[in-house]
């Protein structure tokens, strides 16, 4: 049995959005499922764009998220790999020079729409000679380079999600793999790693189909020059392929809003990591999305049968269902670093059950702590509450239900008359934490204080 080996593939041009957050994700809990290795490949051939501060914010990111790579490469340390590669496709005639600027390109395109034909490179490069090219150097002008795709056969394969995948090469241009000034596109170095790396499973968006098609091919071509270590698994065959269905907004639109929405927005709304893993692991599943913060038991139930095709609906509600919910199973060790300072363990578990966030305990501490802002109080009610001050006994057990337990057999007082007067009286709200639970935290003495304060 080979190992399997997934990669998660971002460029440091950016901050990681959500939809390389879900793609990272996925690729993780799949290898942690089948016990193989999450590798991060760090695609910096870009020194115009790439920045440091921005792989260190994807490292940073994934940290928080709880997404730990197995190991790490950078491509800009790996170039000697892709000259490698270069060097045996152009000796197998795999690859050809060109000339054409971008607005020439660009001509053609529109020259092949005006007459119905599907947009894609003609080829020109292929038919330039010796003479040709030694007058395009002589001029002065680079060539860029294009992988020559193979026209005989349809490029097939079983994807994970998408089921049997089919294209006919001809319809697809023969991409540029190098600039005229030497740098890296996508498409080779991207080939070449998986190779390299021995990475089985690529699950990615469904926006890669396309280059997938061309990288089989790629696959091929390199394996049959000789490239890669022998004892590669890919070497015999090509690593299993899924593409996902991409997110969008709640509105079934893309939303450019997505593409700027990462960790730093989620934590600036005080998202738990755990709420986001809960919902990107089955968002686009058939599997219900639930407020699971057992990561363990969410890789175990993963599957890329349960992926559907439709677009996956990423709704902020949701989100924030799901973090409270995470938020109300939080335990006590787990979140007191984060409280407010002399917030213990009991008045966590008061608490916690109204929280939406964990920053929230700020105002409710308050309520412990005061000072509070009474209510105006009827005389009856008045009256009520000093009796209340006079009957409040904290050497039994259960002090909340020992009193309103005296005073509905003194008073005759039932439900909201019974309750109400109390919790205004004691944290100057209408509705908040379980008084069974609160009133232990407040304490004899400060309780004793409020209601007599509200019965005067």
């Amino acid at each position: 049995m080979t190992e399997t080996i997934t990669r998660f593939a971002p460029s440091p041009t950016g901050r990681l959005h959500v939809g390389n957050i879900r793609t990272a994700l996925h690729n993780w809990m799949l290898a942690k499922k089948l016990g193989g290795k999450f590798m991060l490949r760090i695609d910096d051939t870009d020194p115009e764009r790439s920045k440091e501060e921005y792989v260190d914010a994807i490292r940073a990111d994934l940290a928080w998220l709880g997404i730990h790579p197995d190991g790490e490469e950078r491509q800009s340390a790996r170039l000697s790999i892709y000259e490698d590669a270069f060097e045996k496709l152009r000796d197998a005639g795999r690859i050809y020079r060109c000339y054409e600027t971008s607005q020439e390109l660009d001509l053609k395109r529109k020259v092949q729409l005006g007459r119905g034909k599907p947009p894609i490179y003609d080829r020109a490069g292929l038919e330039l000679s010796d003479a040709d090219h030694a007058a395009m150097e002589a001029e002065g002008k680079a060539p860029h380079w294009r992988f020559k795709l193979d026209h005989d056969d349809p490029i097939a394969w079983e994807d994970l999600v998408r089921g049997p995948q089919k294209f006919d090469p001809a319809t697809l241009s023969d991409p540029v793999i190098r600039r005229e000034d030497g740098s890296w596109l996508y498409m080779l170095p991207s080939a070449a790693d998986d190779i390299e790396m021995g990475i089985t499973d690529v699950l990615r968006g469904e926006d890669h189909v396309s280059n997938t098609a061309v990288q089989l091919q790629m696959f091929t071509a390199l394996r049959d020059a000789g490239f890669g270590p022998i004892d590669c698994p890919i070497a015999t065959r090509w690593p299993h392929f899924a593409h996902e269905a991409l997110l969008v907004g709640k509105e079934g639109k893309l939303s450019k809003r997505l593409g700027s929405l990462g960790c730093d927005a989620f934590r600036e709304r005080d998202i738990e990591p755990q709420a986001i893993i809960a919902l990107l692991a089955r968002l686009g599943t058939s599997q219900p999305v639930e407020p699971i913060a057992n990561v363990a038991a969410l890789i175990d139930s993963f599957a890329l049968e349960t992926f559907g095709r439709a677009p996956a609906k990423f709704d902020d509600t949701e989100l924030d269902r799901i973090n409270t919910a995470i938020v109300h199973q939080m335990e006590y060790e787990v979140v007191k670093d984060r409280l407010p300072e002399g917030m213990g363990e009991e008045a966590w578990h008061a608490i916690r059950p109204n929280l939406e966030t964990v920053s929230g305990a700020q105002d409710y501490w308050k309520i412990v702590t005061g000072p509070i802002e009474l209510p105006e109080f009827s005389d009856d009610d008045r009256t009520y509450l000093a009796a209340a001050a006079a009957a409040l006994d904290f050497t039994a057990g259960d002090p909340w239900h020992a009193l309103t337990g005296t005073l509905k057999e003194s008073t005759g007082r039932k439900g909201k008359e019974l309750f109400m007067p109390l919790r205004q009286a004691l944290t100057g709200q209408n509705h908040g934490p379980d008084m069974g639970e609160l009133l232990p935290v407040l304490g004899e003495d400060v309780a004793r204080r409020r209601l007599e304060r509200a019965a005067a």
